[in-house]
């Protein structure tokens, strides 16, 4: 009985967590996919194109083999259904990663919102959120957003953008 009071204790106060969730310095990769897991679950569950430009921005930009993508998602989305906000996961990135590497997120975000050949406000307004906590200025979220739709392939349904770029 003892014993199950300690346990109770221990818990309380150093709970026992989720090795794989775990935000530190070295966990941007999993704070990058779940802002990219946001940005395609802001629309409902994400359609097979949105899941394939997610697989695929994973593998090249992180360098990634399917599985470990895989993986990375699947922590992504839970650590992602876990957060209230989008500062859990900017703050682990602004730590760790250059501007550069902020900038290339916000790209891959544009990516991401552009994949279904549709923007909604949902998705424009996360990503002007996520760019400004990341220290990007509007210029270049901007910047990124018309190079994405630009991007975009051919033939895709869906407008082009059904928001103007009010958040500028």
């Amino acid at each position: 009985m003892l014993d199950g009071l300690r346990q109770f204790i221990a818990d309380i106060v150093a709970p026992s967590a989720d090795t794989d969730l775990a935000f530190d310095d070295t966990g941007y990769l999993l704070a990058a996919t779940a802002l990219l897991v946001h940005v395609v679950s802001l629309d409902g569950e994400p359609n097979a194109a949105e899941k394939r430009k997610l697989h695929s921005l994973i593998e090249s930009r992180f360098k990634l083999d399917p599985g470990k993508a895989d993986h990375l998602i699947a922590q992504a989305t839970r650590a992602e259904g876990e957060a209230v906000d989008l500062y859990h996961f900017t703050s682990v990135i602004m730590r760790s990663v250059n501007e550069e590497g902020r900038l290339r997120i916000i790209e891959m975000m544009w990516e991401l919102v552009y994949a279904d050949g549709d923007v909604s406000e949902f998705e424009d307004n996360v990503v002007w959120r996520a760019a400004d906590l990341l220290g990007i200025s509007s210029r270049d979220r901007l910047e990124l957003k018309h190079k994405a739709a630009a991007q975009r392939q051919p033939g895709s349904a869906g407008a082009v953008s059904k928001t103007a770029d009010a958040s500028t």
